[in-house]
């Protein structure tokens, strides 16, 4: 009975924890948003964005880590990381003074080498790959992310991952190619 405790209790932490050392595979949800994402970049006329299987493994445990542990508050946003992983926790104020701290987890999680950009989306019920982009599309900040207009006007985004859990979808951008496709 012990034996299958231990085993129960170990399924259940490596369940709600991705592994760095892993390849997230992709639900057909998370795929969709990808591929939601590209075909709207391409329709204005720009081109599509690799998935990176290192910015997939930081989109899916930080999806994973707002599903779990994420509270609303007026000081910390969705940008936000908890003290609840094998990462440094990141308060990430509306004012970008902590945008370092995001822009470092790739680095922290993977071995992605450039930094990340993320953008994210909650629903109530639950959330899926079209709402998460019909959202995005209708915020001015988010919608230059994903258009590179703006301040990233003359940057180009070379890899893209995707997560998803619960009423949470985040994609994470970024300018250097990922050496672990």
């Amino acid at each position: 009975m012990l034996n299958i405790l231990i085993i129960l209790s170990w399924f259940t932490f490596f369940s709600n924890n991705t592994s760095v050392n892993e390849k997230p595979s992709q639900s057909s949800e998370e795929l969709k948003l990808a591929k939601l994402i590209n075909s709207y970049r391409i329709s204005k006329r720009l081109d599509s964005v690799s998935i990176s299987t290192n910015l997939n493994i930081v989109a899916q445990t930080h999806a994973n880590d707002l599903h779990l542990y994420y509270k609303e508050s007026s000081r910390c946003n969705m940008h936000s990381w908890s003290r609840n992983g094998n990462w440094k926790e990141c308060c990430y104020t509306d004012n970008h003074k902590q945008a370092k701290c995001m822009w470092d987890k790739p680095r922290e999680l993977s071995s992605y080498k450039g930094d990340g950009f993320e953008i994210a989306a909650f629903y109530s019920d639950g959330i899926t790959a079209q709402m998460a982009l019909d959202m995005w599309k209708k915020s001015p900040s988010h919608h230059d992310v994903i258009l590179q207009k703006g301040i990233w006007k003359n940057k180009s985004f070379k890899a893209m991952g995707v997560g998803i859990k619960g009423n949470y979808a985040c994609v994470w951008f970024g300018f250097d190619e990922d050496q672990n496709q």
